[in-house]
C-alpha cells in the first residue's frame, strides 16, 4: 500500500518554477538559512518586465497594510503537515451526505517554525 504524504504542496515553489517559465532572467539564487543555494525572484526585474514604463520604485496605490502582514503571508503560503479527517461517529448520514461541517483548531505558526 502506498503511504500518502503529509505535507501539502510548497506553494511559493511552486509560483517560482512558474514565473521562472514565463521571465527566466529575473530568476535569482540566495542562501537559505542552512547556506544552500534556493531559487529566488528579483522582483525588480519582474516588476520592470511587466511594465511598459521605467520602474523606479513603489507606486502609489491604495493599500491594505498591517503589523505582521508579510509574516503573515510567508505562513499562508509555507507547507503545512496537518490533515482533516472525518469523525464518522459524530456525523449524521455520513455516507450519503452531501453536506459537510468541519470544526478544528488555529495554531499560530512563526516564521521560524518554517525552518
Amino acid at each position: 500500500m502506498d503511504s500518502l504524504k503529509m505535507h501539502s504542496r510548497n506553494l511559493t515553489e511552486d509560483n517560482i518554477e512558474k514565473i521562472e517559465k514565463l521571465f527566466p532572467n529575473c530568476l535569482t539564487e540566495l542562501l537559505d538559512d542552512s547556506g544552500n543555494l534556493k531559487k529566488s525572484i528579483d522582483f525588480d526585474l519582474l516588476r520592470q518586465e511587466l511594465s511598459t514604463r521605467i520602474v523606479e520604485g513603489p507606486q502609489e496605490r491604495y493599500r491594505l497594510d498591517w503589523p505582521g502582514k508579510r509574516e503573515a503571508l510567508l505562513v499562508a503560503n509555507a507547507p503545512i503537515a496537518k490533515t482533516l479527517r472525518p469523525c464518522r461517529e459524530e456525523s449524521v448520514d455520513f455516507d450519503t451526505t452531501e453536506n459537510l461541517f468541519i470544526e478544528g483548531d488555529i495554531s499560530w505558526q512563526s516564521k521560524d517554525d518554517l525552518h
